[in-house]
C-alpha cells in the first residue's frame, strides 16, 4: 500500500516530468477525479503548462504548475502506482496487483516531447485533485517536531496507534509504518495517546522520524524489520516473544507484549 515512504519514491520520479508541457490530458475515470472535478476543467487548468515543483506532504504527491496555475494533488489510495515514461515510482506494493496492465490507468497527462505520467490503480481508492486543501493535513511525519508531536498526541484517550494514523494531526503515517513506529519505540498501539510521559514523546518522536527515514532508504514501508514476521505464529525479532495480533483504531495491528508497553 502506498504509504509516505512510497509516495516519497513518487515524488522524486515525478521530477523527471517538470519542465515538460502538457500537451493532453488522459482522465477514462471520471469517478477517479474528486472535488467536483472533470475531464474538461482538468483539460483547460494542465494543456499548455509545466510542472515546476514536485512536492510531498504526507501522502499527498502535489505538482506545481507554472503561469500562476494551480497545483494538480495526487492521491493514490490503497493500490495506486506513478509511472513517468513507463517507469514505475516503486516495484512493489503489498495487497496490490502489480501488473502492468493499461486498463487500470485511472489518469494521465501526455507530454509535448512525447513521454507520459500515468497513474496505475487497480482498485481505485486513489484520486486527482485541483488546488488541494493542504492545510487539512497535519504536520509531516518525516519532519516533524517534538513540540507538534506532543500537541498531536493531546490529551487524548484513543489508541495511540489511532492517534499517529489520524492524517489530520499528522500527514504520511499509514499502517505498516505506523506498526514498525511504535515497535522500535517500546509503546503499545492500544495505550490512550495522552498518556505518554515527556520522555516517551522523545523517544516516539525518535523512532517516528528515524524509522521513516530508514523505510524511504530501504525501498518502501514493507521493509521494516517487524515485516517478515506480520504472520500467525510471528515472533518478535527483538526478544523472541510472541507477537499479538489485534484491531486498533479499525486497523489490522501487530505488536510484541513482551516490550511494547
Amino acid at each position: 500500500m502506498p504509504e509516505l515512504a512510497e509516495v516519497d519514491a513518487y515524488r522524486r520520479l515525478a521530477t523527471r516530468a517538470l519542465g515538460r508541457r502538457v500537451a493532453e490530458v488522459v482522465a477514462p475515470d471520471a469517478w477517479y477525479l474528486r472535488g467536483g472535478l472533470d475531464a474538461d476543467t482538468l483539460t483547460d487548468a494542465l494543456v499548455g503548462r509545466r510542472f515546476v515543483d514536485a512536492r510531498r506532504l504526507g501522502k499527498l504527491l502535489l505538482l506545481d504548475t507554472d503561469k500562476d496555475g494551480p497545483v494538480l494533488g495526487l492521491r493514490f489510495g490503497m493500490s495506486g502506482r506513478l509511472l513517468v515514461d513507463g517507469t514505475a515510482g516503486v516495484d512493489e506494493l503489498l495487497y496490490s496487483s502489480n501488473q502492468d496492465l493499461e486498463r487500470w490507468d485511472r489518469f494521465g497527462v501526455r507530454f509535448a516531447d512525447g513521454g507520459d505520467m500515468r497513474i496505475r490503480d487497480p482498485r481505485r481508492l486513489g484520486g486527482v485533485e485541483l488546488a488541494p486543501s493542504e492545510d487539512r493535513l497535519g504536520p509531516d511525519a518525516l519532519t516533524i517536531t517534538a513540540e507538534d508531536l506532543t500537541q498531536a498526541l493531546g490529551r487524548s484517550q484513543a489508541p495511540l496507534k489511532a492517534r499517529l494514523l489520524d492524517q489530520a494531526r499528522l500527514a504520511g503515517v499509514g499502517n505498516l509504518a505506523a506498526d514498525e513506529i511504535l515497535w522500535r519505540a517500546g509503546l503499545d498501539p492500544s495505550r490512550p495517546a495522552g498518556t505518554l510521559s515527556p520522555s516517551e514523546v522523545a523517544r516516539l518522536h525518535e523512532h517516528l522520524v528515524g524509522t521513516l527515514a530508514d523505510l524511504i532508504a530501504q525501498g518502501g514501508s514493507h521493509t521494516g524489520d517487524l515485516q517478515v514476521e506480520r504472520h500467525a505464529g510471528g515472533m518478535c525479532p527483538r526478544d523472541g516473544t510472541p507477537l499479538v495480533r489485534r484491531t486498533v483504531g479499525g486497523r489490522t495491528t501487530w505488536s510484541c507484549p513482551g516490550h511494547q508497553r
